[in-house]
């Protein structure tokens, strides 16, 4: 299983390679919104997670999202992942309730998959 950090720009083919491995037009990532970085791949956002955690993210900077490389604008971006529920930080979903956090994310994620 595939989980690449990206740490510098990538191309959408790359991202779209990444994605065709396991769910074809969508790959799972997981953002540090301190570092600016990303893991993307894997089958569960728990993967990707662990990969940037060993990597030497902390947890709570650390937030999943869902991306589609051949997407533009705002349907490009989903903000859900089981790793967002995070009572003790304000968020009680799956879905990034923070707009200040999404906006972190989107972009971390427009820099890197430009």
């Amino acid at each position: 299983m595939r989980i690449e950090i990206i740490t510098e720009p990538i191309t959408r083919a790359e991202a779209k390679a990444i994605a065709k491995e396991i769910y074809g037009t969508m790959v799972k990532g997981v953002a540090d919104i301190e570092r600016g970085v990303i893991a993307l791949g894997g089958k569960w956002h728990m993967d990707a997670n662990a990969k940037l955690t060993e990597a030497g993210s902390r947890q709570d900077v650390v937030w999943g999202f869902n991306l589609y490389p051949e997407r533009d604008g705002e349907e490009r971006i989903e903000y859900v992942s089981l790793i967002n529920i995070r009572p003790a930080l304000g968020n009680r979903d799956m879905y990034i309730g923070d707009a200040v956090i999404r906006e972190k994310i989107c972009r971390i994620v427009n820099k890197l998959v430009p």
